[in-house]
């Protein structure tokens, strides 16, 4: 318990740092008192959010056992602490004003950015995307792997004949996949070995190689059952990367404001160029 007691006292000391907020007294219960001071749910649901990430896979009452136990230590020595005149070090009110401005930063953020973003928004920008997308045909083919150029071109013959691929793929092949009758599915260009993809996409729909596909796996006989250029994925499976590049842009743009309004000015020379360069870099990536 001791090094759950620390861990959770350490990603809470920077917590505490940051947050506050009104309390409700009716629905905020208090749940320990320390030195004669209430330390309710609000604080032990703060205290919860701060948790090391390891400690977040406990069961639910160890969990508040271990935010618990981090409040009331911090709040012991945070006592002593003021006791001693800590809060007029001239070190500690820097670091006050820095989190308060870090978490200033983070209010307007989730304020002007994460709660600002709009379903229009996030279609606008799939579209945008979907739409400088190169588009690529696909395949949906099955294929007949045997160990012998002889063994394949014997199956070629039989489909000729007009046999069942996939019931001679189920008999014949060698591949894991013969039970669903050589089955691949759709594939693009650069998913298969080179000699495969060849001769895949010479193919036209519903036809099969009249001769054998020699690779580093074996022969194929190859059938190739559909032809189509690819779909992009539906927005509900790529909504939230989409929404990332939203945010991104937004916080940019709000960070670009923010620079011609205020103005940077940066006295070391070497700084100022890292900075400069980390900036080009950014909105490099972001004209992409």
């Amino acid at each position: 318990m001791t090094k759950l007691k620390t861990l959770a006292a350490v990603a809470l000391v920077a917590a505490m740092a940051v947050h506050g907020g009104a309390r409700a007294e009716d629905a905020d219960p208090v749940v320990a008192k320390v030195g004669g001071e209430d330390v309710r749910q609000s604080e032990l649901n703060l205290a919860l959010g701060g948790l090391d990430p390891q400690l977040q896979q406990m069961p639910e009452e160890q969990k508040r056992a271990a935010a618990l136990s981090a409040i009331i230590d911090v709040k012991l020595l945070s006592a002593t602490a003021e006791k001693e005149g800590l809060q007029d070090d001239a070190t500690f009110k820097q670091r006050v004003a820095y989190l308060t401005e870090r978490e200033l930063h983070n209010a307007y953020f989730k304020k002007h950015v994460v709660d600002a973003i709009t379903k229009e928004e996030v279609k606008a920008r799939y579209d945008k995307e979907v739409a400088a997308i190169p588009v690529q045909d696909e395949v949906k083919a099955r294929h007949i792997l045997v160990k012998t150029e002889d063994e394949a071109k014997e199956i070629i013959k039989e489909l000729d004949a007009g046999k069942s691929f996939v019931e001679l793929a189920k008999a014949k092949s060698t591949d894991p996949n013969k039970n669903d009758g050589g089955d691949l599915g759709y594939f693009t260009k650069g998913r298969m070995v080179p000699e495969f993809e060849t001769a895949a996409f010479a193919l036209e729909k519903g036809a099969y190689t009249k001769t054998p596909v020699k690779t580093q796996f074996g022969f194929h006989v190859i059938l190739v059952e559909d032809k189509r250029p690819q779909a992009p994925p539906p927005l509900e499976q790529v909504e939230q990367q989409v929404r990332q590049l939203v945010m991104r842009d937004k916080y940019v743009e709000l960070l670009a404001a923010a620079k011609k309004d205020a103005g940077v000015e940066i006295s070391d020379p070497a700084l100022k160029q890292a900075y400069d360069e980390a900036n080009k870099a950014q909105e490099a990536q972001q004209a992409k």
